[in-house]
């Protein structure tokens, strides 16, 4: 597993006036460390996006913010809506020695030589139900990915659920075992299926998504709120 490190800057500046910071090429971030007050920082904009991009919200990142130093899993990340870029994190500091939960992505493993499952190459479809599973275990036991075997996927039918995940030693799967991950359709039935679910559903209300875009546009000119921070004044984002 690759070490990833990141060397953060603390900050003064808060709330809207974040935007100047943004414009010159930083992203703010906020530290949560074990119910201790938030330490408020900032990185330098392509570090940042590199990192996130690595680490995902499963792999740990060593923090260095002043004279202190965090292990920490990102917790949320934001992006902008319309440039689709990086403009805040908040990450959680965790304990090395301590187990964490995570979500781990999940994929499909090929038999050597081949790049699509049995079902796949005779024609079917195999549609990925899953994209990830929680798991339990110390930062550093943390996988970057869960693999199933692929060559189980044969016929109409067939499917494959979270205890065929290949689970290496020190860690936990917390979801059901018996959660499907992917299954093999009939391509002329899904795509019956699909259509009878298209005809169903109600046309979407324009007022609400119009309201929608004007709050996102609006986030844009300020810091924007974290998952669960209204909860938790020690968790609250600046």
């Amino acid at each position: 597993m690759e070490d990833i490190t990141l060397e953060l800057e603390q900050r003064d500046i808060t709330g809207k006036a974040v935007k100047h910071l943004r414009k010159e090429g930083m992203v703010p971030a906020v530290i949560h460390d074990h119910g201790k007050e938030s330490v408020i920082v900032a990185g330098e904009f392509v570090a940042m996006t590199k990192a996130y991009s690595k680490a995902g919200k499963h792999h740990p990142v060593n923090i260095k913010a002043g004279k202190k130093s965090y292990v920490a899993l990102i917790k949320t990340a934001d992006f902008d809506p319309k440039k689709h870029q990086l403009r805040h994190i908040v990450f959680n500091a965790v304990n090395a020695n301590e187990t964490v939960t995570a979500d781990i992505p999940v994929r499909i493993k090929y038999a050597e030589g081949n790049d699509a499952s049995p079902a796949e190459r005779a024609g079917f479809i195999v549609l990925n139900q899953l994209d990830s599973v929680e798991v339990e275990a110390v930062p550093s036991k943390l996988p970057e990915v869960l693999e199933f075997d692929g060559e189980k996927l044969v016929e109409v039918g067939d499917h494959a659920t979270v205890a065929d995940l290949v689970v290496p030693a020190g860690v936990v799967v917390k979801t059901e075992p018996e959660h499907q991950l992917a299954a093999v359709f009939e391509p002329a039935a899904l795509q019956a299926a699909n259509e009878a679910a298209a005809g169903d559903a109600e046309p979407e209300n324009a007022d609400a998504s119009a309201a929608e875009t004007e709050a996102a546009e609006a986030q844009t000119e300020g810091e924007a709120p974290a998952e669960g921070d209204a909860k938790k004044p020690e968790e609250k984002k600046e």
